[in-house]
């Protein structure tokens, strides 16, 4: 099959045409040739390809008029030839993809976007209305307001974390800095007598995520909240006098507690687990809001694998480990 000039007369105005007009589909064709981009050049090629759903009436002829100028240069890029079979083989040249999207950009997007505690809806929505109503009477204002909004909505991020399960391994509860690894006598209130036992502080500013993890798998037996005061959840002395809730947990190496610290900014301590429950290596147990400290105490048996100074992440970052054979790391600052 080829395409040929017609010979046939044109149809008059008035006499009866299918409900696509060839002409029409030459003034598409000529003006979507300007156009390169990848959808418009497969939207042309549908136009060229379809004529039985353009045209019910010319069902098996070619829908391009020819006699139209602006058709035939339309149809000389796209259609290289046409088969013997008619319409439904015609070979298009390649076409102009647009490159695809690297799917390491997509990862990066989804985890920039880390999803939000449902613990802290009820503190951006306070912070969202503050905006608003501030906003009303000054721009000044609404935009100080907007940058706490969204350092509200940071702060409550929950984001996933890739966990080692081991139980020879000892995870950070928390992300913040480590600020003490030595002995030390767990607080009174666990019943885990007078004797020193190793303790890890992972200090948490307001910027750093304050879900707690669970840095060993076992039973919960115990679980105590003292009130206290409010100081500086970075100073040693805040172990003691702070408002605490404490977690004791019968691993597989001995008891490990987990003591989560309120701060000088940090006035609410929640805790989701549940005395008798099991609990997993990284697993969510709680929340310390604007600011806090947690404190893990160990068996002597277990090696401390992290310095004071260090980064670590939560559910994430070794703080010890049970039965290892090399002593404590050294470290450097650099």
């Amino acid at each position: 099959m080829s395409i040929l000039p017609s010979t046939r007369k044109r149809r008059s105005p008035g006499s009866a045409s299918g409900p696509t007009s060839p002409t029409i589909i030459g003034f598409l064709a000529s003006n979507l040739t300007a156009i390169r981009h990848p959808f418009v050049l497969r939207l042309r090629i549908a136009i060229l390809r379809a004529p039985s759903i353009l045209s019910a009436g010319h069902r098996g002829r070619c829908p391009i008029d020819v006699r139209c100028p602006a058709a035939r240069s339309a149809a000389a890029g796209p259609i290289a030839a046409l088969r013997p079979k008619g319409l439904s083989a015609i070979e298009a040249e390649p076409e102009t993809r647009a490159a695809p999207i690297p799917m390491d950009l997509v990862d990066t997007i989804k985890k920039t976007l880390v999803p939000i505690h449902r613990e802290g809806y009820p503190f951006i929505a306070a912070f969202a209305a503050v905006t608003l109503f501030l906003g009303y009477f000054s721009s000044i204002l609404f935009w100080i307001c907007l940058i706490l909004t969204a350092w509200c909505v940071y702060f409550f991020r929950d984001p996933e974390r890739v966990t080692p399960v081991d139980d020879r391994l000892v995870v950070s509860p928390a992300d913040g800095i480590i600020t003490a690894v030595g002995p030390a006598v767990p607080p009174r209130e666990l019943g885990l007598g007078g004797a020193e036992m190793t303790r890890i502080s992972v200090f948490m500013d307001v910027f750093s995520c304050h879900v707690n993890r669970s840095p060993v798998r076992g039973r919960i037996t115990r679980i105590e909240h003292r009130p206290g005061q409010f100081l500086n959840a970075a100073l040693d002395k805040a172990s003691a006098d702070n408002e605490r809730n404490g977690l004791v947990i019968d691993s597989p190496n001995g008891t490990v507690a987990a003591v989560q610290i309120a701060g000088l900014v940090a006035r609410r301590i929640v805790c989701w687990a549940e005395t008798g429950g099991t609990i997993g290596i990284g697993e969510r147990f709680g929340l310390i809001r604007f600011g806090s400290r947690v404190d893990v105490f160990l068996p002597s048996t277990a090696t401390p694998r992290v310095a004071v100074g260090q980064t670590a992440v939560g559910g994430e970052t070794i703080l010890a480990e049970f039965g290892g054979i090399a002593a404590t790391p050294l470290v450097r600052v650099s």
